[in-house]
């Protein structure tokens, strides 16, 4: 049994835990803990997460929060109360490759400076067969810079060390995840990628339902980390105009890649790209 926490944020996800429990329970190196969060759905997602812990009493926790406070807040909750000394996070509308857990933690207590991993990511909307995982996988590093251009991944792919001083943005509901890695970096820890897919999204990463498709709230997440690591002098001036630029670009390309989506949808098969 591997030395993780699994948190996982869950907000009205009472159709989808249970194919992310799933994953994790299929590991083959499972974690010694998973901790659930209900951000205080509202729809009966709280009493699927109590059956859970009641039918793995030993392995779930669940944490009900009173007052909806974000996927940030949430992964915050399950951290505080986390045993172990690593934490693998997950949402509840993905899932993991069955190697995942053992490959990242291997690598993580044989590189003990590195502080926080994350993979490659694969979108499976049609469930087709999965990316075949390669041992001899590189390894990128990450630095702050890199991450002002691009998300390196996406949250479902990250472990890191749990007694790291950096927290997520409490409240903050957009880009937060962004956040955190960037202050990580920035304040010169070591950040890696390991390149090979571990993690599977079942909908494109944007555009499509969940905070992710509102593309203008999300580019606004992501201005204002920059207005935070600027005004915490972890960037300067040139620095933080530039990347804003790099940022409102991408977003206009997310805006026309959503927009085509939408069109295709619409069309007829026989009409279809």
């Amino acid at each position: 049994m591997a030395a993780v926490s699994v948190v996982i944020p869950c907000y009205c996800c009472s159709k989808t835990i249970k194919r992310s429990l799933q994953s994790i329970e299929n590991q083959i190196l499972k974690p010694a803990e998973v901790i659930l969060i209900d951000d205080a759905s509202g729809d009966g997602t709280l009493a699927v997460l109590q059956a859970l812990e009641n039918e793995y009493p030993n392995w779930i926790k669940v944490i009900a929060l009173e007052k909806n406070a974000g996927a940030a807040s949430a992964r915050n909750a399950g951290w505080a109360i986390a045993s172990q000394p690593y934490i693998a996070f997950l949402d509840a509308d993905d899932s993991w490759h069955v190697d995942k857990l053992r490959i990242q933690f291997e690598y993580m207590t044989a590189n003990q400076d590195a502080v926080l991993s994350g993979h490659q990511c694969v979108v499976l909307e049609d469930k087709p067969p999965l990316p075949k995982i390669e041992e001899d996988y590189a390894v990128t590093e990450i630095n702050g810079r890199s991450l002002l251009m691009r998300n390196a991944f996406s949250t479902p792919t990250v472990m890191l060390k749990r007694d790291i001083a950096f927290r997520f943005k409490y409240g903050k509901r957009h880009a937060e995840d962004l956040l955190l890695w960037q202050q990580i970096a920035f304040a010169g820890l070591r950040v890696v990628r390991l390149e090979c897919p571990l993690a599977y999204v079942h909908k494109p990463l944007f555009g499509v339902g969940g905070l992710s498709a509102n593309l203008w709230k999300m580019e606004k997440g992501e201005l204002s980390n920059l207005v935070i690591l600027y005004r915490s002098g972890l960037i300067g001036v040139l620095s933080y105009c530039g990347a804003a630029i790099f940022s409102l670009a991408k977003f206009a390309r997310r805006i026309a890649i959503s927009k085509f989506r939408a069109f295709d949808r619409k069309m007829p098969e026989s009409g279809r790209f």
